[in-house]
């Protein structure tokens, strides 16, 4: 956010990729080259399995995606694993879809959605046993 309290020019951009990616078409093609239409990077379906994997958390873990977008791929790793949730980044738009992704994985109960920038983050030491960001620039 700028001090006025708009969204910057690099978040609105984020979020005019978002809604493109919310079209028939844009969802083909994401089903089509990584796996999945949950996607909102390039991470594929089994990368998103393999770092699942390497994070290691299962039922009663908490996990943050950070640069989370449209919920890819912390919603996958909370569907498999059967971890909480918590998704975080700035983009409105990618948020909106994080949560629809979310409903229709009907992880509503585990799973969190909220606009936070991932360099003043809400959150207390020892929340979150693990996090996870794909395709973010830090």
């Amino acid at each position: 956010m700028t001090q006025d309290n708009r969204p910057s020019a690099s978040t609105r951009s984020f979020e005019e990729k978002y809604v493109r990616f919310r079209s028939p078409e844009g969802r083909a093609v994401a089903r089509a080259a990584l796996g999945t239409d949950l996607a909102n990077g390039y991470t594929t379906k089994d990368q998103a399995a393999a770092l699942a994997g390497h994070l290691g958390v299962g039922t009663g873990d908490r996990l943050l995606d950070l640069g989370a977008g449209r919920g890819w791929p912390g919603s996958f790793i909370a569907e498999t694993t059967g971890c909480g949730l918590v998704c975080t980044d700035l983009p409105m738009e990618a948020l909106l879809s994080a949560q629809e992704n979310i409903g229709a994985l009907e992880l509503d109960a585990s799973a969190t959605v909220l606009v936070a920038d991932g360099r003043m983050l809400p959150f207390g030491d020892g929340v979150f046993d693990a996090v996870c960001h794909a395709d973010v620039l830090c």
